[in-house]
């Protein structure tokens, strides 16, 4: 029997996909990622996230399930006890499954929850909170220009000469497991980062080490036209319309800074597994839950009904277990987050409990050529009225105070316009976005890669809007629900004897009605039974 490959998952936070080198930033700084993606697995150039915020991407690709399935398409609804996900199937499979309390995964109102679904959990804080910002004032004044930027530059560093924060110490309790086990199970680790989520903020090495000259352009607003209401709203709130295009470099450097220090830390992780002699032998997968906008379109950090290609296309690549087909590189194939579950899933040997939408990554890991899907889908926002839908109304009916830096993100949530519900079609050229209110979108990335010039209304666009608004609906009649691979009994054992029992002819029959129904045999083989029995009297 094939020994079952160890699973690593490496899941930074917020991470866009042109942060790597090998997607053709130049200042980019992530050398391990770069080799990685070259010589041992595959990087998707065309991975798409099924939501562009944390806890519905990963109550997504977690489960194989998009985020209208079950209703996981909010910050605050999170997988509940009676839904499973990877890690409780993996380690229902005999896997040991280790994690870090950093997963945006369970729901915690439910006591034993989140243990009931690992081995072990991490949740650390031994450690001294590293040091701030080495300009504590930086956020300066509530209308100031900084306030909501998310901007803190560079940190400080300890009497240690560095900057160790939560992040390393999960970073550094994984790689503890990883070379001391705790018995001879397949190893399942999830390390789920906080960088390089807001704030923007990293320490030296990783501060300078990003060439502000590199920088490839921002895309300007002044430039766009037909963008969606929120990101308006977001800059009217943010205040940041008097940044100067040397502090956008400036925060746009440090994002790629905090992408730096996470590919060290990836590197670490590697390197443990070499020494522990598992790297052959493990499944690893490294990618983000969604992107960021780090300055372009004039705004910081994510929107949840945006869905520009800086959100929804992020890192994604997989090493698969030695004696797996493999073809380095990069690949121009699509493929969803969702697509994880299913891969991680058949890599385990293990069968999914329940129905899911992610298709296994193998073919497309085995060739450049190889194709799992036509259409990547995106969805997020909410419908009129759904206030339990935004994150405003999670910290109560007037929201949370002015000085909490997603204030102006959670108070444009608070209308309906703003943070309507929105769907995106992705075929690779074309991109579609439907909302609710019918303020759509489509581009052509061929033409216009930034997507600066909504052309939902030109003519020429018609015949291929029209193909995706059907190929949309479809995905939705395919995907709107699932039903549960077990049954439902509609009849319990008093019921069935109420409703059989009148068919007996004499009490030999009664008998083999009440032994037939303690057996739990269902009503057609209970008719079946005595069939046979008369049939057998017969003779």
């Amino acid at each position: 029997m094939r020994k079952k490959p160890h699973i690593i998952i490496f899941n930074p936070d917020e991470m866009r996909l042109d942060t790597m080198g090998h997607m053709g930033n130049p200042a980019a700084n992530t050398p391990f990622l770069d080799s990685f993606a070259a010589r041992e697995a595959v990087s998707f150039r065309n991975a798409v996230c099924q939501n562009p915020v944390c806890v519905p991407s990963r109550c997504s690709f977690f489960t194989g399930l998009y985020p209208h399935v079950h209703g996981h398409r909010t910050m605050a609804h999170l997988l509940r006890p009676g839904e499973s996900s990877l890690f409780s199937q993996l380690k229902d499979n005999g896997y040991y499954v280790w994690m870090n309390a950093r997963n945006d995964l369970y729901a915690a109102q439910y006591p034993g929850w989140v243990e009931h679904n690992t081995t072990e959990m991490f949740y650390g804080g031994d450690t001294p909170k590293a040091p701030g910002p080495v300009n504590p004032e930086i956020r300066g004044d509530m209308q100031g220009k900084n306030f909501y930027s998310h901007f803190e530059g560079k940190l400080g560093l300890d009497e240690d000469d560095r900057n160790y924060s939560r992040d390393d110490e999960a970073v550094d309790a994984a790689i503890e497991r990883i070379l001391h086990p705790v018995d001879d199970k397949p190893l399942c680790i999830f390390l789920g980062l906080m960088y390089p989520h807001t704030p923007y903020a990293v320490e030296e090495p990783f501060y300078s080490s990003i060439d502000r000259s590199k920088l490839p352009p921002r895309i300007k607003p002044e430039e766009c036209t037909g963008k969606p209401l929120m990101e308006q709203r977001l800059r009217e709130l943010q205040h940041m319309q008097d940044y100067t295009e040397a502090e956008w470099d400036e925060l746009r450097a440090v994002y790629l800074g905090m992408c730096a220090k996470v590919d060290s830390q990836f590197a670490k992780v590697c390197d443990a597994l070499k020494q522990a002699g598992i790297y052959d032998d493990s499944a690893i997968f490294f990618l983000s839950d969604h992107g960021d906008f780090a300055g372009d379109y004039g705004l910081p950090e994510k929107a949840q009904n945006c869905f520009e290609d800086c959100l929804v296309k992020v890192p994604f690549l997989v090493k698969p277990p030695k004696g797996e087909p493999l073809q380095p590189g990069i690949s121009d194939s699509l493929v969803e987050l969702v697509d994880f579950y299913a891969t991680a899933m058949a890599y385990a040997g293990a069968e999914p409990d329940h129905t899911q939408f992610g298709k296994h990554l193998g073919p497309v890991l085995a060739s450049w050529e190889g194709r799992i899907r036509d259409y990547v889908f995106c969805e997020g926002g909410r419908m009129p009225g759904e206030t339990h839908c935004d994150e405003s109304h999670i910290n109560g009916p007037n929201g949370s105070p002015p000085v909490f830096a997603y204030w102006p993100r959670q108070t444009a949530q608070r209308e309906d316009d703003a943070h309507c519900k929105g769907t995106m079609i992705l075929d690779g050229r074309y991109k579609y976005i439907s909302r609710a209110d019918g303020t759509d979108e489509f581009y052509d990335l061929e033409e216009d890669p930034g997507e600066r010039n909504n052309a939902i209304g030109q003519a020429k666009y018609g015949a291929q809007i029209l193909k995706m608004q059907r190929e949309q609906l479809r995905w939705y009649q395919a995907t709107c629900d699932v039903v549960p691979l077990d049954f439902d009994d509609r009849f319990n054992h008093e019921m069935l004897w109420a409703m059989m029992k009148s068919n007996a002819r004499n009490e030999e029959e009664l008998e083999l009605i009440r032994r037939c129904i303690d057996g739990n045999m269902k009503m057609a083989h209970i008719y079946g039974a005595l069939a046979k029995f008369r049939a057998e009297r017969k003779e």
